[in-house]
C-alpha cells in the first residue's frame, strides 16, 4: 500500500512519527513535506497530496496541520478527494466505511502520537462498505459527493 504523507509547521513532529512508525510496519510512505518545523502554508502540502492521491499515484494520503481542519478544507477542493478530519479511530473507521474516504486528516497540535498511529492504522484497515450488497446506499451517497461541473 502506498501512502503520501504531508503537513505543516504545526503537524510536523506527528508526520515524522506517523511516517517512521508506518514505514517500520511495511506501508510505502512517501513524505510530501513540509520537511521542517518552519512556519509554512498548508495549502501547498494539502493540494500536493491531494492531487497526488487523485491521480493515482497513492491509494491514501494522510494530513496533518494544527486542527486538521485548514488540511481537509484545502484537500477536499481537489476534484475525486474525499479527506475526513478524524479525532478517534471510530471516525477513522467511518470515514472509510461510509464515505470512501481516501486522505485522513489529523490535528496535530491535539493528537497524541499513540492515538495517531491508532486511527492512522483504523483508517488504512477498514474498507468501503458500497463494495458490499448491503453498502449500496453508501456508494450512491459516495457519488452525490462529487462535482458534476
Amino acid at each position: 500500500m502506498r501512502i503520501a504523507i504531508g503537513n505543516d509547521h504545526a503537524g510536523f513532529e506527528l508526520k515524522e512519527f506517523l511516517r517512521d512508525r508506518l514505514k517500520s510496519m511495511g506501508y510505502e510512505v512517501e513524505d510530501l513535506g513540509c520537511h521542517y518545523p518552519t512556519a509554512c502554508d498548508y495549502p501547498v502540502y494539502a493540494h500536493k497530496v491531494a492531487r497526488a492521491v487523485a491521480a493515482g499515484e497513492f491509494e491514501f494520503g494522510i494530513l496533518i496541520c494544527g486542527t486538521g481542519l485548514g488540511m481537509s478544507m484545502s484537500a477536499n477542493k481537489i476534484k475525486g478527494i474525499r479527506a475526513a478530519l478524524c479525532r478517534d479511530a471510530t471516525f477513522a473507521e467511518l470515514a472509510r466505511r461510509h464515505n470512501n474516504a481516501n486522505i485522513l486528516c489529523l490535528a496535530g497540535r491535539f493528537t497524541e502520537p499513540d492515538d495517531a498511529l491508532e486511527i492512522t492504522l483504523r483508517f488504512l484497515t477498514t474498507g468501503f462498505d458500497g463494495d458490499t450488497p448491503q453498502g449500496q446506499r453508501h456508494k450512491r451517497r459516495v457519488e452525490l459527493i462529487e462535482p458534476k461541473e
